[in-house]
């Protein structure tokens, strides 16, 4: 198995693997190996092989966020006050410690950052921006988008 994360440079065998963990990470060995028509000794092997290898990153459990208090989803776009490799070092080390921020991204454009946040209301998120957001180092600016719903999330890729 090549290192690239390239899907033509995977056997088919483990593209199918790949592609069925994906849709279900709660497979087990037997039912994967069953799947795949083999092993499950041969199937266990390529499995750990693609974790390796870095094709399979982690298996965790989706979570309802209604049923946890944080039913609403928000995007905010970051402005810093510099575009310095310094200024983005320390935001991103900042924002890196904030458990609510699921995910922060370097993006071009109008922002230098996108991030996805997770609250339970627009009262909690009011309550995060003033105390967390906007102290966090070199923020300038920032733009708050309610998702009024989730059309298309966390898809599996299409490979």
């Amino acid at each position: 198995m090549k290192e690239s994360l390239n899907p033509e440079s995977l056997a088919p065998l483990d593209l199918k693997i790949v592609r069925l963990l994906q849709q279900n990470g709660r497979l087990t060995n037997a039912e994967l190996a069953e799947q795949v028509a083999i092993s499950p000794a041969t199937c266990h092997r390529r499995t750990q092989a693609l974790v390796k290898a870095g094709y399979i990153t982690g298996f965790r459990g989706l979570v309802a966020p209604q049923k946890v208090g944080r039913g609403a989803l928000v995007m905010v776009g970051v402005v810093l006050d510099r575009s310095t490799p310094e200024s983005f070092a320390a935001f991103e080390a900042a924002v890196a410690e904030l458990s609510f921020v699921l995910d922060c991204h370097l993006v071009a454009g109008d922002f230098d950052y996108f991030l996805k946040i997770r609250v339970g209301d627009m009262a909690d998120f009011n309550r995060l921006h003033g105390s967390r957001l906007i102290a966090l180092p070199g923020v300038r600016q920032t733009r708050t988008f309610f998702v009024m719903k989730e059309v298309v999330d966390n898809r599996p890729l299409d490979i």
